[in-house]
């Protein structure tokens, strides 16, 4: 490796800088923002005049049909702003500069986290930026359950329900906010939650998922998939809930024991299971449950122009934050 000499006026002391050091001087940080699913323009916007005011410079790519489009696009990015895109070892491995990647948004399993640990890359989400969006669906996907899916029969009323919330994070508390206004009596469970922040915001912690279920109308899904949390809603958890019981889920597809489900609703026919994730089952579903089912074409949770702004926004301080003061507060990798 070259070395540069530096010669103070002691003929004795000398310093050896490495090459490098003087490229980092000059080089230009490269932020790229690669969405297949674009941001808005204005939330674009917002990211440049972060991006640009910090003296590095941005590049997109939107709407890729390819994914050599992507590997040709990271190859010489510092940081990388994406959404539902899948940053595996192959982009990993194409991409020798990068330093950071953050998912605008709350969820990252779309991040291959131990590449990007071994690659020596921080990766980050932006929790809490399309929390409301979120929430705001949930409590209309309950609407809609207990209107019968709008279908021009009798319903019910949200008010006097009980609400049981399964994780309570930056969702879930947005998810009891709302639903008070509604008149609901809300109840949380959350391993990792203190008694004391339920109970600051009016809501009911209880210490088990069983008991959640068990004394719940309604629950709300917004746990995230891990190991310990995949296939863990399934027949016998969601057969504790009350006649008329109805699930929601904004959180996960894989945290549904789908064959489960399934089987339960057959026997049940009092349930109802609302979704914003589409199951693999989902004909299966829709042919069985006519009436008792209903899933967004796609994952919509996010999909609001606040939330789109928010989040693009918040990636992008939180890359200037990284690379001028060392801040990896969030980040999701080891």
């Amino acid at each position: 490796m070259p070395y540069f000499s530096f010669h103070h006026s002691e003929p004795t002391r000398k310093k050896t800088v490495p090459a490098e050091f003087f490229t980092t001087l000059v080089h230009k940080m490269k932020v790229l923002v690669a969405t297949e699913k674009p941001f808005a323009k204005v939330a674009v916007d917002g990211i440049r005049e972060v991006v640009e005011a910090a003296g590095y410079e941005l590049a997109l790519l939107e709407k890729y049909t390819d994914k050599q489009q992507l590997l040709n696009a990271v190859a010489d990015a510092d940081a990388i702003i994406i959404r539902s895109d899948i940053i595996d070892e192959t982009v990993l491995n194409a991409a020798k500069q990068l330093k950071i990647v953050v998912r605008a948004g709350a969820g990252y399993d779309n991040i291959d986290l131990n590449a990007a640990t071994k690659h020596n890359v921080v990766a980050m989400n932006t929790p809490g930026q399309n929390s409301n969006a979120v929430a705001e669906l949930a409590l209309g996907l309950m609407v809609y359950a207990v209107r019968n899916l709008y279908n021009g029969t009798s319903g019910t009323e949200l008010k006097g329900k009980k609400l049981g919330i399964h994780a309570f994070g930056n969702v879930g508390r947005n998810v009891a906010r709302i639903a008070q206004g509604f008149g609901m009596e809300v109840f949380a469970y959350d391993a990792y939650c203190p008694d004391e922040a339920m109970i600051a915001a009016a809501v009911t912690p209880v210490h088990s998922a069983a008991d959640l279920y068990k004394n719940c109308n309604i629950v709300s899904l917004h746990i995230p998939a891990t190991d310990e949390t995949k296939n863990s809603i399934n027949h016998d958890l969601v057969n504790l809930m009350p006649k008329g019981g109805i699930l929601v889920n904004t959180a996960r597809k894989e945290v549904i024991d789908e064959e489960g489900l399934i089987s339960l609703m057959q026997e049940r026919p009092d349930l109802k299971y609302m979704t914003d994730i589409m199951p693999a089952a989902d004909t299966k579903f829709r042919t069985l449950f006519e009436g008792r089912y209903f899933a967004t074409p796609k994952k919509m949770g996010a999909q609001t122009a606040e939330a789109n702004i928010n989040a693009g926004i918040a990636a992008a301080k939180q890359i200037v934050d990284f690379f001028v003061n060392g801040n990896t507060r969030f980040q999701v990798n080891k």
